[in-house]
């Protein structure tokens, strides 16, 4: 229920963070939470503060909502910056595959640019997928700063599952 002026969103309790497994067996990460979900109304312009409740513990959590076409910018923008991070990689690789392949005489070194394309390699390659799968969940609510017992909380989208209607056989 995304409409224009509302965001639909949950504020999850964790409940456990169990890691079992270790020299013989693999490490495993279970993390159990309970999650309530709200509907936030969006501000006509900028952004507002908001304040959402935890139903398992009671804490009080401030988030703060911005207004739909900021919301649409900037997720659009992280998408953008993921794609030209995913051109810089490919860029970036394909330079250093191409002056790394050099047979160079004796005493002579790789340009500089050798060097930046492969920090480039190692920076974009964790950067594009990160900006843009921010960007496709990024939603415009975002909790502010928490004081302790706020800690153990997260405000995330909330999914809307889409239901595949049944082939008929």
């Amino acid at each position: 229920m995304n409409t224009t002026g509302t965001a639909e969103v949950a504020v999850r309790h964790i409940l456990s963070d169990k890691v079992t497994g270790g020299i013989l067996t693999p490490k495993t990460r279970t993390i159990t939470w309970t999650d309530a979900h709200y509907v936030v109304k969006r501000p006509p312009s900028g952004k507002h503060t908001v304040e959402l409740t935890c139903t398992e513990c009671s804490a009080s959590l401030l988030a703060e909502v911005r207004d739909q076409s900021t919301t649409r910018t900037l997720a659009t923008i992280m998408r953008v910056v993921g794609a030209l991070c995913l051109v810089a990689f490919v860029t970036a690789f394909a330079y250093a595959i191409h002056e790394g392949g050099k047979t160079l005489p004796e005493g002579q070194s790789l340009p500089v640019l050798f060097s930046v394309s492969v920090v480039t390699i190692f920076v974009t390659f964790v950067a594009a997928p990160v900006f843009y799968i921010r960007g496709r969940n990024y939603n415009g609510v975002s909790i502010l700063d928490a004081p302790k017992p706020r800690r153990g909380h997260r405000i995330v989208p909330v999914r809307v599952v889409k239901k595949v209607p049944p082939t008929g056989r």
